[in-house]
């Protein structure tokens, strides 16, 4: 798992750099809880993370009211005063989340995600939890 996360530090690091203004990218399970992040302080990914338990459960109930949907939520974009925060399903109950300075490339910010995700998509996926511990 250590090696997992070694790995995916890179992988976030290189989607950070790819695409200018990124401020943080952040690996969360559907619970919440930090995986994996790229910049900005731990604090404030985990505080993003839990968030994102709730916007992804939010999400999906929109979703819902689609009548020829699947009710899952794909992507989530905010833009808010001084920038945007982007939530994108990774896998089975995995999240890729990133927060971003006004300025960024919307567009390319969606590619490089969409990218990312393709590449490593199985390091993303976690197991449901069992009794509070990973199955």
């Amino acid at each position: 798992m250590i090696q997992q996360r070694t790995n995916m530090d890179w992988m976030l690091k290189d989607l950070a750099d790819s695409v200018p203004f990124t401020r943080q990218v952040i690996v969360l399970s559907a619970d919440g809880l930090r995986m994996a992040q790229h910049g900005g302080e731990t604090d404030t990914a985990d505080r993003l993370a839990a968030a994102c338990a709730g916007l992804q459960s939010l999400a999906a109930a929109v979703g819902n009211e689609f009548p020829h949907g699947d009710g899952r939520m794909r992507l989530v974009v905010i833009e808010m005063g001084g920038g945007f925060f982007y939530l994108m399903a990774a896998g089975a109950r995995a999240y890729l989340a990133v927060l971003a300075d006004d300025g960024v490339d919307a567009g390319l910010m969606g590619q490089r995600m969409r990218d990312l995700v393709a590449r490593i998509g199985e390091h993303l996926t976690t197991p449901p939890r069992n009794g509070g511990q990973v199955a």
